[in-house]
């Protein structure tokens, strides 16, 4: 990859189409000819693995190893979650429109098994409660069973609430100009924040429209789930606070 530079020669005619912003061009790569996607904007763009895997076999051996460190997952680890005291307020919708009312969906026997094992995990880690019967319930959203793989994933059907949620517009960073920034750099590191949206407790103002509705009954989150409208936003703005740029 230190010898990858722009064949001199034209493309064969009919083989230089531009796809919206790519151009399809030769490069040299290891005195080797292959054919890429070039970013034509102004900012650089991310490789697929397949797509290095198909233009260069063998491009992990272009990667520097870190000896002694091994690669661990705490996915199906019960660790408590931590909590972040931002006093950030999530905008919710006023009033409670029919629509916000909604029943459960059907599900198969393996899906509301599925549904129950998620339920019980997020109370014991403090993200959800269970409605008690003497509670105002005005708002449901019913939670479904997503399957990937074999492996399932509880999400809440959260587009209703979102129609009725006021915009919030903190700003979002684009990938391409986080990449940018980094182009420079020798050394990068990642880090995944697992259940990283449940780590924002909620005020009980906002709990109320945060009802998912199942066969088990109804559940309240306290702790901001995926799905809902805002919450890449907010979740930003947390993060800028914690970690504000100098």
């Amino acid at each position: 990859m230190q010898d990858a530079r722009m064949c001199k020669t034209k493309p064969a005619r009919g083989k230089g189409h531009t796809a919206g912003a790519y151009c399809i061009k030769s490069i040299l790569i290891n005195d080797t000819e292959a054919k890429v996607n070039l970013h034509t904007g102004e900012f650089c763009t991310c490789v697929g693995k397949y797509y290095l895997q198909a233009i260069l076999p063998g491009w992990k051996s272009h990667l520097l190893p870190i000896e002694g460190v091994k690669s661990s997952s705490s996915r199906n680890n019960m660790y408590p979650l931590g909590i972040l005291d931002t006093n950030l307020l999530f905008p919710h919708p006023s009033g409670s429109p029919p629509v916000l009312r909604r029943p459960t969906y059907p599900a198969s026997p393996r899906a509301r098994e599925a549904l129950e094992k998620h339920i019980q995990e997020l109370i014991q880690l403090g993200v959800l409660r269970k409605v008690g019967h003497n509670d105002e319930v005005e708002v449901t959203t019913p939670a479904i069973i997503a399957w990937h793989n074999d492996e399932s994933r509880m999400v809440g059907d959260f587009r209703s609430l979102n129609t009725y949620t006021v915009s919030d517009r903190y700003p979002i960073p684009k990938a391409q100009e986080t990449l940018t920034q980094l182009s420079k750099d020798k050394y990068i590191t990642s880090i995944d924040a697992l259940k990283g949206f449940h780590k924002n407790a909620l005020t009980p103002k906002t709990r109320k429209f945060l009802r998912i509705i199942t066969h088990y009954g109804i559940y309240e989150y306290l702790r901001m789930p995926f799905g809902i409208k805002n919450a890449p936003s907010h979740y930003q703005r947390m993060i800028n606070t914690i970690f504000p740029t100098e």
